[in-house]
């Protein structure tokens, strides 16, 4: 698809600054463990991660924890209509503001705290967040995203591994678990594809991977989120027992006859139960809790 001469012309002047490597060196912008930094610096990887999102025209994206702008090198140079990055190290802003002036105004900076940042407040329009995510936030953020996706088409990230098979798994797996049921409730998930370890500086010691959600139109199943984060937490904090283990000191009743009411075997393991299952529960645990 040819680009409009706006796009061309931003992609000229961002191709004409220094490279990321240059630019990190120039800076003497050394990661922080502290903020969970790990650099890309391939280009290609970095294109890569943003046709992972699908279409972005007419749609603001928001990326956090920028860095030194290797992604959102990329993200000025597809079809969005604007980019919000939001970044907390101060020494990343000269570098940042280097690709603000290039930009033409496709790009906004806000320098703060992502976790204490309002994503949905910062477009008024469809939005879509692209991150690389710092390992050990990178949930909380999510979980935090999860309360308000309104305008949110999606969101295209970065986690470990670990944690992306977490959010991805199906039933009757051993990533399976309350981070699944939670988000894939409220969210399409695709496991997209991973990230080795040497295509960041410095290296850390796992592998990455991009992870595709989309919010659905309406929950998966009817439920109360809080009864679901609740009976999900008691289970799978048990996942060993069988729930007639897990769940019985949340039922006052006899917890046997309270599952096989909604004709699930009381010997079953939480990781064996589909999300519309657990829904089920937490709609039957609310009756008999409504304080919850």
């Amino acid at each position: 698809m040819p680009h409009s001469n706006a796009a061309s012309e931003i992609e000229k002047r961002i191709e004409s600054l220094p490279s990321l490597k240059e630019t990190i060196v120039s800076n003497n912008l050394l990661a922080r463990k502290s903020l969970g930094q790990n650099f890309i610096l391939d280009s290609n990887l970095l294109d890569k991660i943003v046709r992972n999102a699908g279409s972005l025209k007419n749609q603001n994206v928001i990326e956090v924890g920028p860095g030194p702008g290797g992604l959102t090198r990329s993200l000025l140079m597809s079809d969005a209509k604007h980019v919000i990055v939001i970044e907390k190290d101060d020494r990343c802003l000269p570098i940042l503001n280097a690709l603000e002036k290039a930009s033409d105004g496709k790009l906004s900076i806000i320098q703060g705290d992502a976790l204490k940042t309002s994503i949905s407040e910062l477009s008024d329009t469809p939005y879509h967040i692209v991150a690389n995510l710092p390992y050990n936030i990178g949930t909380t953020l999510l979980m935090g995203w999860l309360q308000d996706l309104e305008r949110c088409s999606g969101m295209t990230l970065m986690f470990q591994k670990e944690v992306a098979e977490r959010i991805c798994a199906r039933p009757n797996t051993k990533s399976y678990g309350r981070l699944s049921i939670l988000i894939q409730w409220l969210c399409q998930t695709e496991f997209a594809f991973e990230v080795p370890a040497h295509a960041f500086t410095p290296m850390p010691k796992v592998t990455s991977a991009i992870v595709k959600i989309t919010p659905r139109d309406r929950p998966l199943a009817p439920a109360d989120k809080t009864a679901l984060e609740h009976v999900t937490a008691q289970a799978f904090n048990q996942r060993r027992k069988m729930l007639r283990g897990s769940l019985k000191s949340l039922i006052p009743g006899p917890i046997e006859n309270f599952l096989t009411d909604l004709n699930i075997d009381p010997t079953a393991r939480p990781e064996q139960l589909d999300v519309p299952t657990w829904c089920a529960i937490a709609r039957a645990f609310k009756e008999q809790a409504p304080e919850v």
